[in-house]
């Protein structure tokens, strides 16, 4: 069965965006992520720039919260450097979008008209006895 014949969309690898990936770890703080970008033989593409990306987990009341993150860096050292900074844009970044959110799902919320909730009808043409 084709993925047409199940109704989804047709998913290709973007051969002009590969990248290789490195991975460096403290196993304690987060974990970086080096991507190198590569032609479809594997050898590096030189033409495009290698990517830095951070990714760590912070504690919270509502449970554990995956942050990840780009970080502008031209080599290891660099990244760790900035890994600190990064975190925490990328935590006021999360707070942001939740507090965003909470405002829009409050500009949703539907309120009765006044004296619905003392057992008058909301204009309904069907009344019970």
């Amino acid at each position: 069965m084709s993925n047409q014949d199940l109704g989804l969309p047709e998913i290709k690898i973007d051969s002009a965006s590969l990248y290789r990936e490195d991975v460096f770890t403290d196993r304690r703080a987060g974990t970086l992520r080096r991507m190198i970008p590569v032609l479809t033989d594997g050898s590096p593409d030189t033409s495009r720039p290698v990517l830095w990306l951070g990714q760590t987990q912070l504690m919270t009341p509502g449970g554990v919260l995956p942050l990840g993150f780009e970080i502008e860096a031209k080599d290891l050292a660099e990244a760790i450097e900035k890994f600190p900074d990064a975190v925490r844009k990328a935590v006021e970044d999360a707070i942001e979008e939740a507090q965003q959110m909470r405002r829009e799902a409050a500009s949703r919320i539907v309120v009765p008209e006044s004296g619905a909730a003392l057992g008058q009808t909301l204009g309904g043409k069907i009344k019970m006895p």
